[in-house]
C-alpha cells in the first residue's frame, strides 16, 4: 500500500525523550536550538512497527529473548531483495550495534600495535575502535576532485605495503556520501587479497542510495572476497530503530564467524532486547512501501537544501550525494577555521550541525548536515542560517 509522503511533515518533539541529538544539544546550548546533525531520522517510524511495538508493550512481560527462525528469515528476504545477495541463514550473526561488532572484529582478528586501514575523513566511532584497543590507525585520505571524493589507490596501496591487517570500509561512505562502485570496491578488494587483509563492510547506510547509482556488497565480488570479508548491516538507518540496538553481522568464512561468534560470549553479548527483533521482522517484511516514501521524501528534501545554498551561500559547496540522507559541505570559502563557522551557526544562527573535524583529518572547514528532517523544520534551520550569514547581501 502506498504511503502519503505528507505523513513525514509532521514535527514530533523529541525533547525528553533521552535524545542524543535534541536533549543532548538542549542541555549544551538551549532548546532554542535546531538540530540538523546527529545521524537519525526525525520522522516517525512506519507505523506498523509502532502498532508490533504497542502491541509488545502490552503484553506486560519483558523476559529474556533469542533470534528465531522468522529473524533470520527475515534477515535473508531483506538482504536478497534490496541488495541481490543470497545468503545461508548460518551467516548471520545477532549483534546489538555495529560499533560494538567492529570492536570485538578488532580485538579477535588483530594484534596490540597492528595496522588498521580507514579512509579520510570517517565516522569516527568506527575509527576509535582501532585507537581504544591499541591498534595503529592508518589513515588513507580520500581526494577530492570537482566536489567529488576519490580513493587515493596509490596511497592506500603504500599503506598496505606496510602491513595493514584489516581494512575498515565505509559503504556508502559517512559522512561524504559516496556509495562506492563496483570498479572501486574491486580494486580494494584485490588490494585486501594481495597483501592479506581482512576487510569489515560497515553499510548500515546502504538502503539510501540515490538515482544513478548502486550498491554492491564486497563480499558478492568473489567467494575469496567473500571468505576475508565481515559484512555489517541494520534497519537502525533505514526505519529509525537505532535505540532498538539491532545489527546482523554476515560473516561467509565458518572459521570468522565461529570465533566471532564466540566473541560475543565472551564479552557477555546475547538475548537482543524483547523489541529488537519484532521490529525487525516486521520492518523488513511489511516496510517496504514506506522506505520507498520516506526515501522520496529526502529526496526532495536533499534537492531543496542544494537550491537554497545555491541561491543563498552560492560561496558554499555541497557535495551531490550518492547515497545516505547527509549532506557534506565545504565551507571554506566562508572560513576554514570551525571556531568561525561556529560562531555564525551555533551562536547566531542557533543551528545545530555536525562539524567535519569530527571526522578526522581533512574535515577542517567542513560541516555534515541531516537532511531526514520534516520540511518546515528543515526550512526554518537553512532560513535561520541566511537570515545570519555572514556574506548576506545587505
Amino acid at each position: 500500500m502506498a504511503v502519503n509522503p505528507a505523513i513525514f511533515d509532521e514535527i514530533v518533539s523529541r525533547f525528553g525523550t533521552n535524545c542524543a541529538k535534541w536533549d543532548g544539544m538542549a542541555e549544551t546550548m538551549g532548546k532554542d536550538m535546531l538540530a540538523l546533525s546527529v545521524a537519525d531520522m526525525d520522522l516517525r517510524t512506519p507505523q506498523a512497527v509502532i502498532d508490533k511495538m504497542a502491541e509488545m508493550a502490552q503484553h506486560g512481560i519483558y523476559g529474556y529473548t533469542d533470534p528465531f527462525a522468522p529473524y533470520y528469515q527475515a534477515v535473508q528476504r531483506w538482504v536478497d531483495s534490496a541488495y541481490g545477495w543470497s545468503v545461508p541463514e548460518e551467516w548471520i550473526v545477532f549483534c546489538p550495534r555495529i560499533v560494538q561488532a567492529v570492536s570485538l572484529v578488532v580485538q579477535q582478528f588483530t594484534e596490540k600495535g597492528d595496522r588498521i586501514l580507514i579512509h579520510t575523513p570517517a565516522y569516527q566511532p568506527i575509527a576509535k575502535t582501532v585507537t581504544l584497543n591499541e591498534r595503529l590507525l592508518v589513515e588513507s585520505p580520500l581526494l577530492r576532485e570537482q566536489g567529488k571524493y576519490v580513493i587515493d589507490f596509490e596511497d592506500m596501496e603504500q599503506r598496505m605495503r606496510e602491513g595493514v591487517k584489516l581494512v575498515l570500509l565505509c559503504s556508502p561512505h559517512n559522512p561524504i556520501g559516496r556509495v562506492w562502485t563496483r570498479e572501486e570496491l574491486e580494486r580494494i578488494a584485490e588490494l585486501c587479497c594481495r597483501y592479506d587483509a581482512l576487510i569489515v563492510s560497515d553499510d548500515i547506510h546502504a538502503d539510501f542510495i540515490h538515482e544513478g547509482h548502486e550498491h554492491t556488497i564486497i563480499a558478492k565480488l568473489s567467494e575469496e572476497v567473500a571468505q576475508r570479508s565481515i559484512i555489517c548491516t541494520s534497519p537502525g538507518k533505514t526505519f529509525n530503530l537505532a535505540s532498538l540496538e539491532i545489527a546482523n553481522i554476515i560473516i561467509p568464512n565458518e572459521r570468522l564467524r565461529d570465533h566471532f561468534k564466540m566473541s560475543l560470549q565472551q564479552a557477555g553479548i546475547h538475548n537482543p532486547t524483547f523489541f529488537a527483533i519484532p521490529a525487525l521482522e516486521v520492518a523488513y517484511t511489511e516496510c517496504d512501501d514506506w522506505l520507498i516514501s520516506v526515501r522520496g521524501y529526502i529526496d526532495d528534501n536533499i534537492a531543496f537544501t542544494r537550491s537554497f545554498f545555491a541561491e543563498h551561500f552560492p560561496e558554499l559547496s555541497i557535495d551531490k550525494p550518492e547515497g545516505t540522507y547527509l549532506l557534506w559541505m565545504d565551507c571554506t570559502a566562508l572560513s576554514a577555521k570551525e571556531e568561525e563557522l561556529k560562531r555564525w551557526l551555533e551562536q547566531e544562527a542557533r543551528v545545530s550541525v555536525s562539524w567535519g573535524t569530527s571526522f578526522g583529518p581533512g574535515g577542517e572547514g567542513f560541516i555534515r548536515l541531516n537532511v531526514a528532517t520534516p520540511r518546515a523544520l528543515l526550512a526554518e534551520a537553512l532560513n535561520r542560517m541566511k537570515r545570519t550569514y555572514p556574506l548576506r547581501k545587505v
